[in-house]
């Protein structure tokens, strides 16, 4: 697992898009089969765009709870929240269910919006096998079969013409965005 995350390192030293960069559109389905486009939700305000690799991460669960508490301070500023996952759609509705969130899931299954990200990076198949065998969690049972792409967290602040206003993308899949960092950004774009 070490020598893993040290070649994603490697490969990918500074992933994800920059603040002054112009955010890619993509048109993604959530968890129920609807169509969510990007430049639609930035007429309305900010996105703030949180990409995390599956409801079994317990480090993305974690950063999407939090998320969801920071939602009240998010809405002062007219802004929206969504996520993007490779999950299937199915299992970001049971993600749902259970967790309760009350912001958009959007699932890529193709790993387009991913790579327009600078964040798409696929699972070796040494470390696919470590964690069937000694975890017993196989990441095609989220994703769909053969399906090994997941993206570094990476969390993006949209402002309404498109231009992203904050990033933050480290191969550390423990390191995230925070909330405070999220809210000066939008505070700026007011």
């Amino acid at each position: 697992m070490a020598k893993t995350a040290l070649d994603l390192f490697r490969t990918m030293p500074e992933p994800g898009l920059m603040p002054g960069e112009r955010a890619p559109d993509f048109t993604l389905v959530n968890a129920f089969g609807k169509e969510v486009k990007l430049y639609e939700q930035l007429k309305k305000g900010p996105v703030v765009l949180a990409f995390y690799r599956g409801a079994w991460c317990p480090f993305c669960n974690i950063e999407l709870n939090v998320l969801q508490k920071s939602l009240t301070h998010f809405n002062k500023y007219n802004a929206t929240l969504i996520a993007v996952t490779p999950q299937r759609p199915d299992k970001s509705k049971e993600q749902l269910e259970k967790a309760e969130y009350s912001f958009e899931i959007l699932s890529d299954l193709d790993d387009s919006v991913m790579k327009s990200y600078n964040l798409y990076f696929k699972v070796p198949l040494a470390l696919h096998e470590l964690y069937k065998n000694r975890f017993g969690f196989d990441v095609t049972d989220y994703n769909g079969k053969g399906r090994l792409g997941l993206p570094v967290p990476g969390t993006f602040v949209i402002g309404r013409d498109g231009v992203i206003m904050a990033s933050f993308a480290k191969t550390d899949y423990k390191k995230r965005m925070d909330p405070g960092d999220i809210m000066q950004a939008l505070k700026t774009a007011e």
